[in-house]
């Protein structure tokens, strides 16, 4: 039987909420990122409620322990 290895992706564009900039950005594998200043206009970004990372809440691919189905912040 053959088994397919789960491949994370470390790499996520994260969006502005407030003015829309993005930026490209590699994600830490070895901590939640709660905090994250928009190069463009300053904001700094938190969590959404319920989310564990900014990564999760404004990026294009959600943090790698998420992408492994356990939690990040626990």
């Amino acid at each position: 039987m053959e088994t397919k290895e789960s491949v994370i992706e470390l790499n996520s564009t994260l969006t502005c909420p407030k003015c829309g900039h993005q930026a490209h950005e590699t994600m830490p594998t070895n901590a939640c990122q709660w905090y994250y200043e928009c190069a463009d206009c300053g904001a700094l970004l938190r969590p959404k409620p319920g989310d564990c990372c900014v990564y999760c809440s404004y990026g294009s691919v959600a943090c790698p322990p998420i992408q492994e189905g356990i939690s990040c912040c626990s």
